[in-house]
């Protein structure tokens, strides 16, 4: 009744001057990604919009600018170039607010592509490891293409789609894209270890990707009854969900049950969701809504920065004027444990950049986005230790502040702050 077609014959239907859009993260459908760029010759001002994407990104080449234009959600490594070079623009949304700009029509879309696991004995296939705003793109799109992918994990929640409800499909058998996290440095160990005594038992977690995170999860074996309720799950989780000290017992929302929006990591990651009732993947306007998070009692958020400067503003999508990633779901598990009863909204980072520049800065860089303000932030923790910036002054916050930055970088940043002010 269904009948697969190739890549290059499912992107005919994509013409010059359609806005496009491609599933996130890990799910990124590669074969028709290629597809579609091979057509560059052909087509003139296609927008392809997406948030960050794993793998290949070659219609991000300055070269094909006048076939295609990127619009990010969220700036990834593959076109963070293109933006800087002016080829692409990046459009700063709530990643709880994402799916709503496509159910509104606000960005409407043309072409939907898409990755699935294979479809079950009733037809339906899974999304896999990236829901976020896929469903909404594809429910308020116009077409869909889909590319079925035997090594996609089949993962319980709100991705679920009918083979129906694909315009065309390609099969492929390709493996789904890999991260693996490098050596947890002495640094990010200490940041860790401060985080870790943060979060008492039967505390609900949110962490993203990266040594940080990972370095919390690996001080939490003691803890109890734990709950995962994040934007993205990793690697780090399944010893903690094996070793019974993320059960989700005692969470508000979906208690029993691990939630969150993606996931990104290894093969190891990727087969332990497979078919796993513990794990469901939801849309981001439903895990991201801060009304939802703040259902979870001791929801901790733990997010990431650029830099912070000493009345607590956070920068966290750019460099200055450059843009490096976006506001994705920071502020939205920030808000939501910030109401949360008992909830902790932490930002963490290592206290100086790899070249030894302070990232506790007097004031940001000009040009240098706020992802979080200077009201939202409770604690913010270094190397160095833990500035509990809730409810103070901006004279107290000057004070913990300092005294977690770089011994080095101390008075400097005191110095500078005080002539400026």
């Amino acid at each position: 009744m269904y009948k697969s077609v190739s890549a290059q014959e499912a992107v005919k239907i994509i013409k010059s001057n359609d806005r496009v859009y491609i599933q996130a993260g890990a799910a990124a459908p590669q074969s028709l990604i290629k597809a579609m760029t091979e057509r560059s010759d052909e087509l003139i001002n296609v927008e392809v919009c997406h948030l960050h994407t794993e793998g290949e990104a070659p219609y991000a080449n300055p070269e094909l600018k006048n076939s295609f234009h990127v619009n990010s959600f969220f700036v990834g490594s593959n076109v963070r170039h293109t933006l800087q070079a002016g080829n692409g623009s990046y459009t700063p949304v709530f990643l709880s607010e994402l799916p709503i700009l496509f159910k509104r029509n606000i960005i409407d879309i043309d072409v939907t592509l898409i990755q699935v696991s294979p479809p079950d004995k009733h037809g339906y296939c899974s999304l896999g490891t990236t829901v976020m705003a896929t469903l909404a793109a594809i429910e308020n799109g116009t077409h869909v293409i889909a590319q079925i992918n035997p090594q996609m994990p089949r993962t319980h929640g709100d991705g679920i789609i009918h083979i129906s409800e694909l315009d065309s499909f390609v099969e492929v058998n390709e493996k789904i894209h890999e991260i693996q996290i490098p050596e947890i440095t002495n640094i990010e160990q200490k940041i860790g270890g401060y985080i870790a005594e943060l979060i008492d038992d039967r505390s609900t977690l949110q962490m993203g990707i990266g040594n940080i995170p990972n370095a919390v999860l690996q001080r939490l074996g003691n803890h109890k009854d734990l709950g995962l309720h994040s934007e993205m799950i990793s690697d780090g989780v399944i010893d903690l969900i094996l070793n019974n000290v993320i059960t989700g017992n005692y969470k508000g929302i979906n208690p029993g049950r691990a939630m969150a929006t993606f996931l990104l990591g290894s093969r190891k990651l990727y087969d332990y969701v497979d078919d796993n009732p513990f794990i469901e993947l939801r849309t981001a306007d439903f895990v991201n809504d801060a009304a939802i998070i703040r259902q979870n009692p001791k929801m901790i958020a733990i997010n990431s920065a650029v830099e912070v400067d000493l009345s607590g503003q956070v920068c966290a999508d750019s460099i200055g004027t450059k843009l490096y990633s976006g506001v994705g779901g920071q502020v939205d598990f920030i808000r939501g444990a910030s109401l949360s009863e008992g909830g902790k909204a932490i930002i963490a980072l290592p206290s100086t950049t790899k070249k030894g520049i302070s990232r506790i800065v007097p004031y940001l860089k000009r040009g240098a986005g706020v992802v979080t303000t200077r009201a939202n932030v409770h604690y913010v923790v270094t190397e160095y230790g833990v500035a509990n910036l809730y409810g103070k002054t901006l004279k107290q916050r000057e004070k913990a502040l300092i005294r977690i930055s770089h011994p080095d970088h101390r008075e400097a940043i005191e110095k500078e702050f005080y002539e400026i002010n």
